[in-house]
Order: C-alpha cells, then sequence, then structure tokens
C-alpha cells in the first residue's frame, strides 16, 4: 500500500458515525414513550402555526418541501390539536324558495340544529298528510260546508221558483234536456198543453199546421224570456262561484290553522328572520296546494275512472330540507383531506334526472356539495400537484378565496348539456386551505400566478433534516416505538433502533444530521419486523434491519447489477490498476427514483496545437447541460490563471466522457477533468487505480459535491470485482469527509488498508497522488521547477507557443498570409 504523509488518507473515525447501542437508556423500545409530537420541522411548525392563527383573508398556507419528509402527516397531526381549541361551525342547508325556484334560499343553522330542523319538517309534512283528510272529514267543516251548500240552495230555489212562475204566465214550460253527459235547461211553448221545442213549431209553421202571426207573438216571448233565464243563469253561475270560494276559503281556514298550530313551535324555536320567513312562505305554498295534501299526494289523471290515481315523483318534495353540511357529529372544526380534488370531489354539483318524458330535471334537492365546503369553518388540505392538474380546480379555488364566497354549480368540460338555470344563493366560507407542494413548484407557481402570495400569504417549509443529537436520537427512538405499538409490531432492540439511526444519519448525507424522511423509516420498520417474524425472533435487532435494507437495495438495484456485468466483462472499459496518460477515472451517481448507486466513468483529454482553447466534445455533441458546460469554462479560466501569465495559452485540448451516450449534468467531475488535461500536457501518467470526485474554481480550490459516500461505495465495489489491489482508492473534496456515512463493509476495508480514500484541497495535490510527482509550485517568474508535473505542462505550453509562431513566419516568408486563429483563447469559443 502506498504510503505519503505529505497527504494523509480520511481518518478511520470519520468514515462513519456509529450509534453505539449501550449508550441508548432502553433496552427495548417498550421501555419508552411514544413520540407524540413533531420533531425536527420546528421552522415548519411555527409558519404553520402562525398561518393558522392569523384568521384574516389570504392567510392559508403552502406547505413545501422533499416528499417523504412527513409533510402530510405533519399538517393533519397539527390541525387536529388546533381543531380541539374551537367548536363545531354551523350546519348549511338549501331550501325552495317558493317565490323563485330557481334560486334556492341557503339557512344555516348551529351545529345539530340543521339535522333537528330537517326531522321537524319531515314530520310537520307527515302530520299534515294523516291530518288533512281528517280536516275535511270533522264535523265542524262538514257543518260549515252545509251552511254553505243550504244557503247556495235556498238562494237557487227562490232564482228558479220565480223563474218557473214567469215562464209559465208567459204560456212557456222549462224542460231538461240530455246533452251527453250533462242536462241543460231549455225552454219550450206549450201548445195544445204540450211543450214544444222551438225548432219543431217552426217547421209546423212552414207546413201550415200551425198559424204564422200567432208563431211570431211566440217567438218575441221566446226571445224575451231566453234573455232573462240567461240573466238568471248567469247569476246562478255566480252564485256557484261565490259558494266554491266560500268553500275555499273554508278548506284554507281549517287548514291554515292546523298548519299554524303544528309550526308554532318552529317559529317559537328558531328566531332567525330567514327561517321564520321561509315558514311563511311554505306555509302560503302549502295553502295554495291543499288537494295535494287531501289526496295524500295522489293526483287524479285524466281518462282514468273516479277513485283511481297515480303518483307522479313525490308531490311533497318542495317541502324538504337538502341539508348539505351536517355538523351534528363534530365536536370542533372539521379537519378534510382531500385525496382525490376533481371539480365535484371538491366543490360539489347539481345533479339532474330524466323524467318520464325524457326531459333533463334539477331542483335545489339535487345541490351536492364538496369537500371545500364540508371543511368550512374548518381546515381543508390538499395535494397541490393533485390540484392543477384537474380541469378548473385551480381558479375555483383561488376564486373562493379571493371572494370569501361559494357559488355551486356544475362544471364537466366534457360534456355540453351540463349548464344549469338554477343559481343556488352564494354561500359565505371560513375556511383555512392547507396546500402541499415540493418547493420548486411553490416557487414556479409564485412566479408565474400572482394570485398565490395574495391567498396565500404563508410558506411553512419542511427540512428534510434536523440535528443530530441526543434529544434526535432519542426521538427517532420513539418514533420506532409509536409506529410498533399502531401497527402491532415487534419491539425492536437497542442494536435495532441504533442501526435506524444510523441509516438516518446516512439519508441525510451529512454526518452532524438525522434525516426527517420518516415515511421511509417506518418502511424499513415494518421490513425489519418481516424478517424478525420470519426467523422467530421475539424482538426486532441489527441483524433484522440490515436483512431489511439489503432487501430493499435488492428490490431496486437491477440496473446497478447490469451496468456492473458491463464493467465486468469490459463492454464499458474502467481500469483499476496500472497508469495512463490523459485517462482518468471520474465517479457519477445514477439516481433512479428510491435508489442511487455510483459508478465509474473513464473521462479523457487530448491536446495539441492550437487556439480553441478547451473543447467539451459533449457539449459539441448537445449532450452537456448548463452546469457541466460552466465546470469546462472554469477550467480555461484555471489554466490562464496557472500557465498564461507570460505567453498566450495556444493550446487544444478536447475532453470527452467516454462510452456515455445520454445526458450530462453536474460539474463534480471538474477537478477530474483538469487532471486529464494536465495529464496530457505533461505527459505524465495518471494512476487507474484512484477514481476522482470534485468540482473546481479557477483558483484550483476543489469544491465540495453530492453523493459522495454512492461515489467511493460504487468505485469500491468495481474494484472488488476487478480484484482488489490494496492500493485503489478515491480522492474526495476535503469538506465532504463531513458527510461520509460509509457502507459497513468499505469503511472496514478502509480500515483494513485494502481501499484508501484522500481528502483533496487543491487540484496540486490532487496531482500529487495521482501521480507520485510533485505538482511544483509557480516561481515569481511564473516558471515551475523542470521535474515537476506544473513544470513539464508548461514546458509543453511554450514549445506550442513556439510552435505556433514558427508556422505563423513560415507562412509569411512564403508570401502567403497566416491562417486566422480559430477561436477565443478567452472564452474558448
Amino acid at each position: 500500500m502506498p504510503t505519503n504523509p505529505t497527504h494523509p488518507e480520511v481518518p478511520s473515525d470519520k468514515l462513519r458515525w456509529r450509534c453505539d447501542p449501550s449508550q441508548l437508556p432502553f433496552k427495548t423500545t417498550d421501555e419508552i414513550e411514544p413520540l407524540d409530537k413533531i420533531v425536527g420541522q420546528a421552522r415548519g411548525v411555527e409558519a404553520f402555526r402562525y398561518g393558522m392563527a392569523i384568521n384574516k383573508a389570504g392567510y392559508n398556507v403552502f406547505v413545501t418541501g422533499e416528499p417523504h419528509t412527513g409533510r402530510m402527516a405533519s399538517v393533519e397531526k397539527l390541525l387536529q390539536e388546533l381543531s380541539h381549541k374551537h367548536g363545531a361551525p354551523d350546519d348549511l342547508a338549501y331550501v325552495n324558495n317558493f317565490k323563485n325556484t330557481d334560486a334556492p334560499i341557503l339557512l344555516r343553522f348551529k351545529s345539530g340544529e340543521g339535522s333537528e330542523f330537517r326531522k321537524e319538517i319531515h314530520d310537520l309534512v307527515d302530520t299534515l298528510k294523516r291530518e288533512a283528510p281528517q280536516i275535511f272529514e270533522s264535523q265542524e267543516y262538514v257543518a260549515r260546508k252545509k251552511e254553505i251548500m243550504e244557503t247556495y240552495e235556498r238562494r237557487t230555489r227562490d232564482f228558479f221558483k220565480d223563474l218557473d212562475k214567469r215562464v209559465k204566465e208567459e204560456g212557456f214550460a222549462l224542460v231538461q234536456i240530455q246533452a251527453g253527459q250533462m242536462q241543460r235547461p231549455e225552454l219550450m211553448p206549450i201548445v195544445d198543453s204540450e211543450p214544444v221545442p222551438m225548432p219543431r213549431l217552426e217547421e209546423m209553421v212552414e207546413k201550415g199546421r200551425f198559424p204564422r202571426d200567432e208563431f211570431e207573438q211566440i217567438k218575441e216571448k221566446y226571445d224575451r224570456l231566453r234573455g232573462e233565464i240567461d240573466k238568471i243563469f248567469l247569476e246562478v253561475r255566480d252564485l256557484q262561484k261565490e259558494l266554491n270560494e266560500k268553500g275555499e276559503q273554508v278548506d284554507k281556514h281549517m287548514f291554515t290553522a292546523s298548519a299554524q298550530r303544528l309550526m308554532e313551535p318552529l317559529r317559537e324555536k328558531y328566531t332567525s328572520e330567514k327561517i321564520r320567513k321561509y315558514l311563511r312562505d311554505m306555509l302560503e305554498d302549502m295553502v295554495e296546494n291543499i288537494d295535494t295534501f287531501r289526496t295524500g299526494g295522489q293526483q287524479q289523471i285524466p281518462g282514468l275512472p273516479p277513485g283511481m290515481a297515480m303518483v307522479m315523483g313525490d308531490p311533497f318534495m318542495a317541502y324538504h330540507v337538502n341539508l348539505i353540511v351536517d355538523n351534528s357529529e363534530q365536536e370542533s372544526p372539521p379537519v378534510i383531506r382531500e385525496g382525490y380534488p376533481t371539480y365535484r370531489n371538491l366543490f360539489g354539483s347539481i345533479e339532474r334526472v330524466i323524467d318520464r318524458t325524457g326531459v333533463w330535471r334539477t331542483d335545489y334537492s339535487k345541490i351536492k356539495v364538496g369537500s371545500f365546503l364540508k371543511a368550512n369553518g374548518g381546515y381543508l388540505v390538499l395535494n397541490l400537484m393533485d390540484a392543477i392538474m384537474e380541469p378548473g380546480v385551480w381558479p375555483a379555488l383561488k376564486r373562493a378565496l379571493k371572494t370569501e364566497r361559494m357559488e355551486i354549480q356544475t362544471f364537466d368540460p366534457y360534456y355540453m348539456f351540463m349548464s344549469s338555470s338554477l343559481k343556488p344563493e352564494p354561500i359565505h366560507v371560513e375556511v383555512k386551505v392547507v396546500v402541499v407542494a415540493d418547493t420548486y413548484l411553490y416557487h414556479l407557481l409564485r412566479q408565474y400566478d400572482p394570485d398565490v402570495q395574495k391567498i396565500f400569504r404563508v410558506r411553512a417549509d419542511f427540512d428534510r433534516s434536523m440535528d443530530k443529537n441526543e434529544e434526535a436520537i432519542m426521538a427517532m427512538a420513539r418514533f420506532v416505538r409509536k409506529e410498533t405499538q399502531e401497527e402491532k409490531l415487534r419491539p425492536f432492540e437497542a442494536s435495532g433502533v441504533a442501526a435506524l439511526v444510523e441509516e438516518a444519519v446516512r439519508l441525510a448525507g451529512r454526518q452532524e444530521k438525522i434525516t426527517t424522511r420518516f415515511p421511509t423509516i417506518a418502511e424499513i420498520i415494518r421490513e425489519a419486523d418481516y424478517w424478525a417474524e420470519q426467523e422467530k425472533a421475539a424482538a426486532v435487532n441489527e441483524h433484522h434491519v440490515q436483512r431489511a435494507m439489503d432487501s430493499r437495495k435488492y428490490r431496486d438495484n437491477l440496473i446497478e447489477d447490469k451496468i456492473q456485468e458491463m464493467i465486468d466483462r469490459d463492454s464499458l472499459m474502467i481500469s483499476t490498476t496500472g497508469a495512463v496518460v490523459g485517462q482518468v477515472n471520474g465517479l457519477s451517481v445514477y439516481s433512479l427514483g428510491d435508489l442511487a448507486f455510483g459508478r465509474p466513468a473513464r473521462i479523457t483529454a487530448n491536446t495539441a496545437l492550437g487556439r480553441e482553447g478547451v473543447i467539451n466534445i459533449e457539449r459539441e455533441a448537445q449532450m452537456s447541460g448548463p452546469i457541466h458546460n460552466k465546470g469546462v469554462y472554469i477550467l480555461s479560466g484555471y489554466l490562464r490563471r496557472v500557465f498564461a501569465q507570460n505567453k498566450p495559452l495556444s493550446v487544444s485540448a478536447s475532453i470527452a466522457f467516454e462510452q456515455s451516450y445520454s445526458g450530462i449534468e453536474g460539474d463534480s467531475a471538474s477537478s477530474t477533468e483538469m487532471y486529464a488535461i494536465l495529464s496530457s500536457l505533461s505527459g505524465v501518467p495518471l494512476r487507474q487505480d484512484i477514481a476522482v470526485t470534485g468540482s473546481v474554481n479557477q483558483k484550483g480550490e476543489v469544491q465540495p459535491i453530492g453523493g459522495v459516500n454512492e461515489k467511493v461505495e460504487g468505485f469500491y465495489d468495481v474494484c472488488k470485482s476487478k480484484g482488489l489491489t490494496g492500493e485503489q482508492g478515491v480522492m474526495i473534496p476535503h469538506t465532504n469527509v463531513q458527510d461520509l456515512m460509509l457502507r459497513k463493509d468499505v469503511a472496514q476495508a478502509i480500515q483494513e488498508g485494502k481501499f484508501h480514500l484522500w481528502p483533496v484541497k487543491t487540484i496540486a495535490q490532487g496531482v500529487e497522488i495521482l501521480t507520485g510527482m510533485p505538482a511544483g509550485e509557480q516561481r515569481e517568474d511564473f516558471t515551475f521547477p523542470e521535474d515537476t508535473v506544473f513544470g513539464k505542462a508548461d514546458a509543453k505550453l511554450k514549445e506550442l507557443v513556439e510552435t505556433l509562431l514558427k508556422f505563423a513566419k513560415a507562412a509569411e516568408e512564403g508570401g502567403k498570409e497566416p491562417d486566422k486563429p480559430g477561436g477565443c483563447t478567452d472564452c474558448g469559443k
């Protein structure tokens, strides 16, 4: 194993943080209390409570943060705590508007009174249906009707008595003639003691069987009497109309008295003027439709024999109460999480039915509300991505929150006949909306939708990690206790909890942090319990937790294994021994959902005479992202700073990620690319048993990168597969040492000297590790010692400049105009 005291390796105690089970104050989690609070989210919780406490328009809360950090569970827990500080909100009901049926009326009730009112109205209508027939059969009703009828008959007899006397005096008679099912009186003259119809008498005159002058006298009397009879019958008809009106007045009076008696308790109980007005309007409508109660809702259909009737729908539907929000079982403001926020589920709709004639019909009883109104007076929780993907949902949500009013209408963009003339009374809403989204989506929406900052004035940002301390470690242990208790799992031994804490630190990506991705930890808990069950263990220990994590990785790492197979059979060419000029092993991370793993990638550089500067082949092939392009431009700046202080930088250097067939992004390989260029310029080979990661700035300082654990482990796995030599290792930025949480087998291999890990601060330090040769310090005249990497590179660059000058001079002496430079050395274009 090579040793170099100038470049020490990462200390063994920095490779991986260990949670000592013996330091935990319990043997199993059954000995501790379950977690009953939210931990690790002090900033987000404080912002959330602040937004919920301000009862002003627009103070809804936008919860942001990474997925799987327990945002939704935390929000629900906080809302449950807050909701118990207040009482249940009002009930809401729509009732029929008897003056304008297209504009249903909204009634508000205290919590629980809505269902009582609905039942009381239902009982009132049922009672009237039963009592109405009895009212019209009562002795009082019969007596009053009989009195009216007797008065009518007496007056009618007086009319006809005088008429009959007058008719007889004039020599006529009134005869009843059957006309279909009706009888009508007909005036006929008396001829030879017999009544004769006028048409027949006229026919007798024509035949000479009756004197014409006598007929003319009779006709004159007939016309006069006919006019008097018609006048009398008009008076009789008016008398009949008066009879009917008095009969209706009696019916209405008797029914009204009974209905008012039944309604009196309702008027006393509900003091709201709006409710009392509704009761008055309902009573007026009942009186106008008294026959509906008289017949029990059965309607006589023309053509059916008397006594046979049928019921078409519910004739008493107009008196039903549509209780759209019932909070009778609520003791506190509702907390509703809408997991499927379609327009209908959120804002309700007005349903329709097809009647017997095939026509779409609707009424106030078909009004259905969604979770937005069910949460009125409480809290509504939504996932932003789900909401904005549904047509019409986001505009309707903004409109309701800005106006604090909700108008229920049907929305279906895929159906052209959904418009409705029904316009229910708008509802004043007081609901706190909590929208959960990732941070990127929040900023994107805030940038392009100016309404967001007006209606979501508070942002609660949830962190992906928390500080690692004794309190956080115990919180993790109590979380394990909570999960095992709620899901009836086996208790965890101290070693099992310690293994979970170590995994939580690894997920956080920094030794001084613990992840807040509690849903992921909960999955490991459940799966570790499964392995304990398979081994019939009474408690879950470190071994079971490790099996759970290994099983999770095995289920997901098919692509990782396929890439390793390609490296093993040299389909992907990676060298782990020897030294090569202009070639170095870089490290990249593949992120595939829940799985992230590192693998080496060969990076090569070629340098030649020219002025193109550093050429990024990935960029030229349009396979490079902007951050990677920036890293390559920084290389040019570093080369100019080191080598172009006493001469022009006349070089053309091409860099490539070999066997890369997809896009490349990030600058974590910029230091690796710098080593390849320096090797190509100096001709000094680079060790292939060392992989490199780290970005670089224009001063040559190596900067931290992400995924350091996966990168180190990825190269270790390749070296182990090809055969460990005891000299292989990885160079990482020195600032990434605090992020190390390596796998146990990798940490052990480093401790045993089978693998190595060097922290690097500068490019010069990395060059010395990769080449075994001093990098070289720059003198005051901007030159370097000859027997150094930088000295050899500087000499090569001088040679390239001199060669370029010779070509230019030869071209000038030969009468030819020298070639113009191919690009700008400053920008590399």
